[in-house]
C-alpha cells in the first residue's frame, strides 16, 4: 500500500484524540503514513503523531482554510499520496472537501470502515441516514475521505522518524482574524466517550438537571440532546446529537425520553453500547438500544446515578 497523508489537529504541543484515530485508521491499511500539522506548537505536536512514519510541518502562521488545503495537496503530491484522510471534527470538514477538490478528488464523508481491496481503499459510511452501510471505492488517483470520531483505534505506535519542514502556507482568498473561544466548560458530545442525552421526555429544561447529574458521576460524560429539545431552547445547539445536529460515536450512548426519530438516529447508531430508556414500550429507539429500560426517566436515572458513585467509589 503507498502513502496515507493524514491530517493531523494538535493542542497544548499533542496531537489530538480524533487525529490519532485517523492515523490509527490509515496505519491500519498502510505502512508508510505522513502527518501533516500547521499552526503554533506544530513541530512539537509532531513528534507525538503515533503510527505516522514522517511529519510534514508547514511553515507559517496564516490561518486561512484556502491556503492550507492548497500547501497540504502539494504535500499529497511531493509524497506520492494514494490517500488522504482527515477526522471528521469541525476543522476537518473544512478543509478535506477544499483539498479533495485540488486533487481532483471525490470526498467520502465520515467514513466508519477502512479496509483494502487489491490494490485499493474501501471505505465504509452509513448511508440514508443511517439506514444502510455503504461500501464505497473511488476511481480518483487520491482517495480522500473524512473519518467518524470514536470509531477507530487511536494508534499507540511510536512517532515519526523524521519531521520535515512543508510548503510555506501563502495568503488565502479567506482568513482567520480571530477566535473567540471558550474556556474550558463541559466536554464537546462528540468527543465523550460516554453521552447522556435527553428528548422531549424530560419535560423540560430543569428536567435535563438528572442528566447532569449523571453525567457528572461518570466524570467523562457529555449531555446531548435531540433537535426537538433544541428547537424548544431546552438545550444549546452544540448538544444535539442527530442529522441536523453532530455524529457521536461514544462507547455508551444513554437516551433519556428520546423516542428514536430516524434523524436522532441517523446521529447515533454507530455508538458502541445504547441503552434506551423510555415509558413507551413501543418506542422506536428501543430497536437499536442494546438495553432497554421501560420506565420514568426521573425514576430511572436518579438510580443509574447513584449505581454510578457507588461502583466508582469501590
Amino acid at each position: 500500500m503507498s502513502t496515507i497523508l493524514v491530517y493531523v489537529e494538535h493542542k497544548d504541543g499533542a496531537p489530538k484524540r480524533a487525529s490519532l484515530e485517523a492515523l490509527g485508521a490509515a496505519r491500519s491499511v498502510s505502512d508508510n503514513v505522513v502527518a501533516v500539522l500547521f499552526g503554533e506548537g506544530a513541530r512539537e505536536a509532531a513528534a507525538g503523531a503515533a503510527g505516522a512514519a514522517k511529519a510534514v510541518v508547514l511553515s507559517g502562521d496564516t490561518l486561512s482554510p484556502d491556503a492550507i488545503a492548497k500547501a497540504v495537496a502539494e504535500v499529497a503530491g511531493e509524497n506520492g499520496a494514494s490517500a488522504f484522510f482527515a477526522s471528521a471534527t469541525s476543522s476537518g470538514r473544512d478543509l478535506a472537501p477544499r483539498i479533495a477538490a485540488l486533487l481532483d478528488s471525490t470526498l467520502l464523508s465520515d467514513c466508519v470502515a477502512v479496509t483494502v481491496e487489491g490494490d485499493g481503499i474501501v471505505l465504509q459510511r452509513p448511508w440514508l441516514a443511517g439506514k444502510l452501510l455503504a461500501n464505497l471505492k473511488s476511481n480518483a488517483q487520491v482517495v480522500c475521505a473524512t473519518l467518524r470520531r470514536n470509531v477507530f483505534a487511536a494508534s499507540d505506535q511510536a512517532g515519526p522518524g523524521e519531521i520535515v519542514d512543508g510548503p510555506a502556507l501563502g495568503e488565502g482568498l479567506a482568513k482567520r482574524t480571530a477566535l473567540d473561544a471558550k474556556e474550558g466548560g463541559p466536554m464537546d458530545v462528540s468527543e465523550a466517550p460516554v453521552v447522556v442525552a435527553g428528548g422531549r421526555g424530560m419535560g423540560s429544561a430543569e428536567g435535563f438537571g438528572i442528566l447532569e447529574e449523571l453525567a457528572a458521576a461518570f466524570g467523562n460524560a457529555a449531555v446531548g440532546a435531540s433537535r426537538a429539545v433544541v428547537d424548544a431552547g431546552w438545550r444549546p445547539h452544540s448538544e444535539q446529537v442527530g442529522q441536523t445536529g453532530k455524529t457521536v460515536s461514544p462507547q455508551l450512548y444513554i437516551a433519556a425520553g428520546i423516542s428514536g426519530a430516524i434523524q436522532h438516529l441517523a446521529g447515533m447508531k454507530t455508538s458502541k453500547v445504547i441503552v434506551a430508556i423510555n415509558k413507551d414500550a413501543e418506542a422506536p429507539i428501543f430497536k437499536v438500544a442494546d438495553y432497554g429500560i421501560v420506565g420514568d426517566a426521573f425514576e430511572v436515572v436518579p438510580a443509574l446515578t447513584e449505581e454510578v458513585k457507588r461502583i466508582r467509589a469501590l
